[in-house]
């Protein structure tokens, strides 16, 4: 089945859709028992799957529909004006459309929250998660109505490590300060190679990315502006960049006499020498179990 969606000039799904950019983008949808994948035109981009939770029932509603109340359409739209003015990007999160991931890497993804424990079901079979790494705060969850309890039952039912790392939405200086734990849960979870981790914040477009790519410039040998391109050329996404930048130079530079981060010019520990990356990555490794 394909189903006509919105697109724009950067390749913005129906999911993360900025306003006034939709047309002419189409979509594969494969049925499977409990969700559909949504699969990209190979003309369109390389943002690769999304996944959504909808029930067959489900498929083609939309945040106008009668099922969807009036005060769950108003939780929507302040959430992403919020987001909008205080991440500075045109994005919106679709709630209503279910959870939407990104392969990333071979054993990365980065997506939303996952909303009802047959995520979980669908995550574990179609894609063979093993670890999940959630960055949301306790009000995060709440604000949306989510069933936290029983999602995490799910994945000890399945065999599925579920780790916490909050970090404070539309927040760079708690990002900042929470990269290098949240790094540490997801160096070790890939590490251990027992399967893929899934990473995510409430919408995937600002923390759970941002944890990504500080994984990707510590651990793989790129700078950060590449690592944050490749990520962004997969995911359309907004993760604050100059969170991890200043993270990294938290990292880095242990001199009690060092100069402010904030008076450092704009590129500064855009990318960082092989020493540099070494205490980094001792660093985190020192954080494992905390």
């Amino acid at each position: 089945m394909v189903v006509t969606v919105g697109s724009s000039n950067s390749c913005i799904s129906s999911l993360l859709t900025p306003p006034l950019e939709n047309q002419g983008l189409l979509l594969l949808v494969k049925k499977s028992k409990s969700a559909c994948t949504l699969m990209f035109s190979k003309t369109c981009c390389k943002m690769g799957k999304i996944s959504c939770s909808l029930s067959e029932s489900e498929i083609g509603e939309t945040p106008t529909s009668n099922k969807v109340s009036f005060k769950f359409r108003s939780k929507v739209e302040e959430y992403n004006t919020a987001m909008k003015k205080m991440m500075s990007n045109p994005y919106e999160y679709h709630h209503e459309l279910g959870m939407n991931y990104t392969l990333i890497t071979d054993n990365l993804i980065v997506g939303s929250q996952p909303q009802k424990p047959e995520d979980i079901d669908h995550l574990k079979q179609e894609e063979n998660v093993a670890y999940i790494l959630n960055l949301q705060q306790d009000k995060d969850v709440q604000y949306w109505g989510i069933n936290l309890q029983s999602i995490i039952t799910r994945c000890q039912e399945l065999g599925i490590r579920h780790m916490r790392r909050p970090a404070r939405d539309f927040d760079p200086e708690s990002l900042r300060n929470g990269l290098p734990k949240a790094v540490s849960s997801l160096e070790w979870a890939i590490s251990e190679g027992k399967g893929k981790v899934y990473v995510h914040c409430t919408a995937g477009l600002g923390r759970a990315p941002a944890v990504a790519i500080a994984y990707m410039y510590w651990f793989c040998k790129m700078n950060l502006n590449r690592a944050y391109n490749e990520l962004i050329s997969k995911r359309t996404c907004g993760p604050n960049k100059n969170a991890i930048r200043g993270a990294t130079y938290d990292l880095a530079k242990n001199d009690p006499l060092k100069v402010p981060f904030e008076s450092l010019p704009e590129y500064a520990f855009e990318d960082i020498a092989d020493r540099e990356r070494k205490l980094i990555q001792d660093h985190i490794h020192s954080l494992r179990g905390t």
